[in-house]
């Protein structure tokens, strides 16, 4: 599994015109590949009038579903390029559709294949991207008594404290490289004099 990836920093729409035709590039991050579906058929609805809907998208930290369409364009002239962008970039787990308003003046297959591609990489430079990383979801109990203490010294030391929930005792979700998870918890038994329990889960990723 890859330790991490980058995606696009937030949904958003950019437009470039290029020899009266107008395209919109629309990108929004996407989990799944039933995430990047609903997101193109969601830009197409807005757009029922345009000449073309063009997509392309990756899902997976290591690329490993990738899928396009040139929507009418001459084949291989709109969504491969699109989707060369996104690889180029090293993007994952994003869904680029860029919607042509035809102008009139053909453009030929060259100009199509820059066109296409440039309009997502001139979106990718406005929206911005982000960097996730990989991490280890654990999970810590603890009695009322120390739970205070605990949280206190692990978001004054940076750890990512994803959810706290007070109960009869205190389940706090922490995000941990898997590098640290040894030292986490030889620091969780002296925090706690051996009392806390940890609970080791699954990974996910966030912010760098």
């Amino acid at each position: 599994m890859q330790d991490q990836y980058r995606t696009v920093a937030r949904e958003g729409v950019h437009e470039t015109e290029i020899n009266r035709s107008r395209f919109l590039c629309s990108l929004a991050p996407a989990a799944t590949e039933e995430e990047a579906q609903a997101f193109v058929a969601r830009v197409r609805a807005q757009h029922p009038a345009a000449t073309h809907n063009c997509f392309a998208y990756v899902v997976g930290a290591d690329a490993a579903v990738q899928k396009a369409s040139d929507d009418g364009e001459p084949g291989g002239t709109a969504g491969v390029p699109m989707l060369q962008m996104l690889l180029r970039r090293e993007v994952r787990y994003t869904a680029a559709v860029v919607t042509r308003y035809y102008g009139g003046v053909k453009l030929g297959a060259g100009g199509l294949i820059r066109a296409y591609g440039g309009a997502v990489g001139e979106a990718l430079d406005a929206l911005g991207t982000v960097v996730r990383t990989r991490f280890r979801i654990v999970h810590v109990t603890v009695d009322h008594q120390r739970a205070g203490k605990v949280e206190n010294d692990l978001r004054a030391t940076g750890r990512d404290v994803r959810r706290v929930t007070y109960a009869d005792e205190v389940a706090i979700e922490v995000g941990l490289p898997d590098a640290d998870v040894d030292a986490f918890r030889a620091w969780l038994a002296d925090a706690t004099v051996g009392t806390a329990r940890l609970e080791i889960g699954g990974e996910a990723y966030g912010d760098a």
